[in-house]
């Protein structure tokens, strides 16, 4: 798994109109390939917006951020002080705190599938 985390303040835009343009494009996100789920941010008190991806692997993550919705969003001039910072993650620690295999009928509980 692949972790991708986006920062950006608003300028010029409503919390309120930020979030309708956020359910709009949910369904956008969902397609993207190798997107395995999005985290939407918000702190609205400090103005920081945001995501939180999780990719199944480095090549499904490069090819977001080469593509054509990584570059709309970060040229939209409604979002400025934007950050962007990539992680790999710890799988065997993760899928414990995670409960991987908890609801999955594949694994056992000892080992896990890559399925969850």
């Amino acid at each position: 798994m692949h972790i991708l985390v986006i920062n950006f303040s608003l300028d010029g835009i409503s919390h309120e109109d930020y979030l309708k343009v956020a359910d709009e494009l949910a369904p956008v996100f969902a397609k993207v390939s190798g997107l395995k789920s999005k985290t939407w941010l918000s702190d609205q008190e400090n103005n920081v917006y945001g995501g939180v991806y999780a990719f199944e692997s480095q090549q499904a993550l490069d090819d977001y951020c080469g593509g054509e919705l990584f570059a709309g969003v970060g040229s939209n001039p409604n979002f400025t002080n934007i950050s962007v910072k990539s992680f790999g993650t710890l799988e065997g620690p993760s899928k414990t705190c995670n409960n991987c295999c908890k609801d999955c009928d594949c694994c056992d509980g000892d080992n896990c599938c890559d399925c969850c």
